[in-house]
């Protein structure tokens, strides 16, 4: 089983710091993080994406979702994948 955060943020230069914040406090249970946002230098994009794999407590990973999401600006949304059991 894979346990995936999607976080959007919509304004990264108001949200950016809250996420950070909470993502620090729970950094333990966040794997692997990629962070994807359009632009460079002058056309940085306000909006950005992150995809989290995390582990742990499957209640430590839906709040670590809840907290973000009560962030002004910024959607999260869990994902469990498993693999295809082979027959």
């Amino acid at each position: 089983m894979k346990t995936i955060l999607l976080i959007l943020i919509g304004k990264r230069k108001d949200a950016a710091v809250k996420v950070q914040q909470i993502l620090t406090a729970w950094g333990c249970n966040i794997k692997t993080r990629l962070g994807i946002h359009n632009g460079v230098l002058e056309n940085c994009s306000d909006t950005g994406l992150l995809i989290l794999e995390l582990v742990g407590k499957a209640e430590d990973n839906k709040e670590i979702a809840r907290k973000v999401a009560l962030i002004p600006g910024v959607s999260s949304q869990l994902v469990e994948l498993d693999a295809p059991k082979e027959q």
